[in-house]
């Protein structure tokens, strides 16, 4: 994070979040070196054969090509992969053709970039072939101003980098299980964060901190949208490269607690703004509303425990259950409208944390009516 950034954080939030957006950082960059090393290796790969292969003394086109393709082709399905590669050697081809017909320069580029499209475009209606056939034609346009002539050799370099990125990525992916549980606590987190905040919100009468969880709650959205995509890519990953065959059940485990995070994200969002009506409305709620909430926050957290351990769900469930007792016992003293309407969430949030812990829909719902007699079944396991 930027340094205004740090400031501002440890200004408004304290160290706690520092050190949050630390080891976020460096979580990603775990999930980011082996594809940095990715590109590294098919780069060198790609120079050294295109040099041996075709004769070319700087064939700087296949290193090119490889960077391009090694990450666009990274959680693919073979036909887009060899659809980015073949868009990066259209574009060089058709750049060095209109580079020969019209020199460079500003304008010059405008119209190799657009051309290059056009042409892809033509060829192919895929847009990442098209765009991919743009973004090529614009780095020979900038690299290599001094073509004096027509060959084959881009085109050729172009298809031998987009090969190798093909083969390195085949040969050596990436861990799918691992991108896709970080991205799954970093979800977690957020969601934690945000109920956290709620619950404080409520015992403070806090309305700026209630807003504020609200809005924290909105932005967990972006978190399990980047999870489907590493989810996405880490099944494509799996399954056309043998190495990581293995990673399809764990990613299978992940997938089916994302479906469940999903729905406990939007009922924590409608949480957070229950929250924020209850504290414009009423001030502070009652005290087991807001310890059912941070109840709710502790099953979050337990969960990432179960991912990595589904033999062992008992926290998550606990805290689950515990929320949900807690939070309809409130309805014996306040049974207004702000408050049941908390009450009604929480009892949702809880019943998808449930499921997202490996109970089937019938059980948690039964657990959630009796949670006594749920949480003494869990506990004689």
């Amino acid at each position: 994070m930027a340094i205004s950034g740090v400031v501002e954080a440890v200004r408004r939030a304290g160290p706690a979040t520092v050190r949050r957006e630390a080891n976020r950082s460096f979580g990603r960059l775990r999930a980011g070196i082996w594809p940095v090393a990715q590109t590294a290796v098919a780069a060198a790969l790609a120079w050294s054969m295109a040099a041996v292969v075709l004769g070319h003394d700087r064939p700087f086109v296949a290193a090119i090509a490889a960077v391009i393709s090694i990450g666009a082709v990274a959680g693919q399905t073979l036909r887009r992969a060899i659809e980015w590669t073949l868009g990066v050697a259209v574009g060089l081809t058709v750049a060095d053709l209109i580079m020969f017909a019209i020199g460079t320069g500003p304008v010059q580029t405008g119209v190799i970039v657009g051309l290059a499209m056009a042409v892809a475009l033509l060829i192919r209606g895929g847009i990442m072939f098209w765009t991919e056939a743009g973004v090529s034609a614009l780095l020979v346009a900038g690299l290599d101003p001094m073509t004096s002539g027509v060959s084959p050799d881009r085109f050729l370099e172009a298809l031998m980098g987009g090969g190798v990125a093909l083969a390195v990525s085949a040969a050596f992916p990436s861990n799918p299980s691992l991108r896709a549980r970080l991205a799954t606590q970093t979800v977690l987190e957020d969601l934690a964060t945000a109920l956290r905040d709620s619950s404080a919100a409520l015992i403070g009468g806090d309305l700026e901190l209630a807003e504020q969880s609200l809005s924290e709650a909105r932005r967990v959205d972006a978190s399990v949208a980047r999870l489907r995509e590493e989810l996405d890519g880490g099944y494509q990953i799996a399954r056309f490269s043998p190495p990581r065959r293995r990673h399809l059940g764990p990613l299978a485990h992940y997938a089916t607690a994302a479906d469940q995070l999903d729905f406990a994200v939007r009922d924590a969002r409608v949480l957070a703004r229950a929250a924020v009506t209850m504290v414009r409305e009423r001030g502070a709620a009652p005290g087991q509303l807001a310890e059912a909430i941070l109840g709710l926050a502790l099953a979050v957290e337990a969960l990432a425990g179960y991912l990595e351990r589904p033999d062992y769900p008992t926290d998550v469930r606990h805290f689950a259950l515990g929320a949900a007792e807690e939070a309809t016992a409130t309805l014996t003293t306040s049974n207004d409208l702000e408050s049941s309407a908390l009450v009604v969430q929480v009892r949702s949030t809880a019943l998808d944390l449930l499921q997202a812990a490996g109970m089937g829909p019938n059980e948690a719902l039964e657990a959630i009516r009796h949670p006594r007699e749920a949480a003494r079944a869990g506990a004689a396991l």
